[in-house]
């Protein structure tokens, strides 16, 4: 089956806020966070390669984000960082990593759902042994922007939402990004809740960090939480 673009209808999506979480080792880029105008940062890069060749390592691609949809200020990194630092290596449902996308989740018991699978999936690729293995960090960020949107009755959409085969999805989205859509909302595949995908940073505004989470890690799931500034550990009930 085909989702066609045509039967997708657009509608204006506004969150105030939604919810995004990440792991803790990601700390946010000083350019991004600067008071310089985005359209300044290619000369700024350029002389501060001079004295930091591994800048761009930081930085990422800033070539991958249109100019004129850059973001800049107090924690544009979180903004930033998704499409910079896209990778092959690191595809997601809508992109095969060549381009990013930022995921936010309408609430914080979607956004746990959702990493909390991804995360398992990390970890069983490794041999690491049970206990509390990771620490994220909760992002509130506002979401302003006109998506394709198949949260309601969309002919075949059900193939975009396969738990585990992400190729029609992943086709869906480039053809999205052709036809200049912004981005795309569905309902979260793991938990509750909706989920946006958007195709640029600046449709995004306001992100504040909330709370720092440590994950736990059973051996064959993430199976427990804890709010690092409470000590309150929460389970994750699937």
């Amino acid at each position: 089956m085909v989702v066609e673009i045509t039967d997708v209808p657009v509608n204006h999506l506004l969150w105030e806020p939604g919810v995004r979480i990440i792991r803790s080792v990601f700390p946010p880029v000083d350019l991004f966070e600067d008071i310089a105008e985005p359209e300044d940062w290619p000369l700024l890069i350029s002389a501060e390669q001079k004295t930091n060749p591994r800048l761009m390592e930081t930085i990422g691609n800033i070539d991958l984000v249109p100019a004129e949809r850059r973001v800049g200020g107090q924690g544009a990194s979180y903004l930033m960082a998704p499409f910079t630092h896209s990778s092959e290596d690191r595809p997601s449902r809508f992109s095969d990593g060549r381009l990013g996308v930022l995921y936010i989740a309408s609430d914080f018991e979607t956004a746990v759902h959702e990493t909390s699978h991804h995360h398992a999936r990390f970890m069983a690729a490794t041999s690491e042994a049970p206990g509390w293995v990771s620490q994220f960090r909760e992002l509130q960020i506002s979401v302003d922007a006109r998506l394709h949107d198949i949260r309601d009755d969309v002919p075949d959409a059900g193939v975009l939402l396969n738990p585990d085969d992400y190729s029609q999805a992943q086709q869906f989205g480039a053809e999205l990004r052709a036809s200049g859509s912004d981005g795309i909302a569905y309902p979260s595949v793991r938990g509750e809740g909706d989920c946006v995908g958007l195709f640029y940073p600046d449709l995004a505004h306001n992100p504040t960090q909330g709370r720092h989470l440590d994950y736990h890690w059973d051996g064959e799931s993430v199976d427990l939480i804890r709010d690092a500034t409470t000590g309150d550990v929460f389970r994750i009930v699937r």
